[in-house]
């Protein structure tokens, strides 16, 4: 009998943002058939309560930050000897290409780009270091992922990677799954009721969010918000709500692992972002058929979302033009309106899963002899 291929996929823990959700999809969705799927977490020191397939093997390595994690994750990959490594996030994709000399001859390395490079560049404390690894790293790579045809010309624009080691995969959406979860209105009052989801740091402008609010309360006095996630700036969020006099229009309700829980009810989607790649929390809300207002985070974002039915984009990142962008699509809506948003179809799980497969099996041929 043929023996599968043995394929790695790295992250640094379960739950967490887009990143490692994307990941958790792939290794429930590749094919165990064609596939020895393993599962690497390399901060994390359980498995946690993540529903895996029985037949994937999870590793915990345990480091205390993903760079601290070297030597624990050559030593899984000596152990295992895999066919192919998949990184998921920037910062183990350096750690997993600074390594790849050190692995088993033969080791095939993707790497997973989760945001846009030049943007990246531009917020990273220490830009010019970071520009040195990718541009001394990537090329180590056989092929680099994209979210989208702008975030891949952005890399080789920016970091002159050679194109044909790029790769545009759309990210796997569990669109059915999402469409057809059930739950209970989590939202009181009459509204608008708005909903965020992501970190809580600098680059997903939850701060301009905030502001624009206090416009939008001007014409709708009971308009409320909601933000699902954790991060570093949680504190100063909550001062600036205080500040503002928005504690009691606005809801932290930290990380949440299935943010469509709070699609019953809410009015609209808003991506505040400075800059994204492609956020899975705005294509997710796409699945659930949400109105989506959102800042031009990307070239990825604006590709997407112009001129779609139930889309509204604003026309520069501040607060003032979101403001203007919530009152415009507030205005419009009507109380629960849903949309079918068509471009979220290329995202699903399926379709994405066999992208990717199309891809490892490409890179895969190039071991034969």
């Amino acid at each position: 009998m043929k023996q599968r291929p043995r394929v790695l996929l790295l992250i640094p823990h379960l739950g967490g943002g887009g990143a490692e959700q994307v990941t958790v999809l792939l290794a429930r969705g590749l094919s165990l058939k064609k596939y020895e799927l393993h599962l690497g977490l390399v901060t994390q020191r359980d498995a946690g309560q993540e529903e895996l397939p029985s037949r994937v093997g999870v590793h915990t390595l345990g480091a205390g930050r993903v760079r601290t994690g070297a030597f624990r994750l050559l030593r899984l990959v000596r152990r295992l000897k895999p066919d192919l490594i998949l990184s998921g996030m920037a910062h183990l994709n350096f750690l997993v290409l600074l390594l790849r000399p050190f692995f088993p001859q033969g080791t095939l390395v993707l790497v997973r780009q989760n945001g846009t490079a030049s943007a990246q560049l531009t917020f990273q404390k220490n830009p010019g270091f970071t520009r040195l690894l990718y541009r001394r790293l990537y090329p180590r790579a056989d092929r680099v992922i994209c979210q989208s045809a702008p975030m891949a010309k952005d890399l080789a624009r920016e970091l002159e990677i050679a194109e044909a080691r790029l790769a545009v995969l759309p990210n796997p959406v569990d669109v059915d799954g999402i469409r057809n979860a059930t739950g209970e209105d989590l939202w009181s009052g009459p509204g608008p009721h708005l909903l965020a989801v992501g970190r809580l740091s600098q680059e997903k402008g939850f701060d301009l969010l905030l502001e624009a609010l206090v416009t939008v309360q001007e014409r709708f006095s009971h308009a409320d918000l909601t933000i699902a996630g954790a991060g570093p700036k949680e504190r100063a969020l909550k001062s600036q709500c205080r500040k503002l006099g928005l504690k009691e229009a606005v809801r932290f309700v930290s990380y949440v692992e299935r943010p469509s829980a709070y699609f019953l009810g809410a009015t609209a989607f808003v991506l505040s972002s400075r800059h994204e790649g492609l956020p899975n929390a705005l294509l997710e809300a796409a699945a659930g058929g949400l109105p989506i207002i959102a800042l031009p985070a990307s070239e990825g974002v604006v590709e997407l979302l112009s001129g779609q039915p139930g889309a509204w984009l604003a026309n520069e990142i501040s607060s003032a033009a979101l403001a203007d962008c919530l009152l415009t699509a507030l205005e419009a809506l009507k109380p629960g309106e849903r949309f079918e948003h068509e471009f979220i179809e290329k995202f699903r799980i399926d379709r994405a899963i066999q992208a990717y497969e199309s891809l490892i099996d490409e890179t895969l041929k190039r071991r034969q002899p």
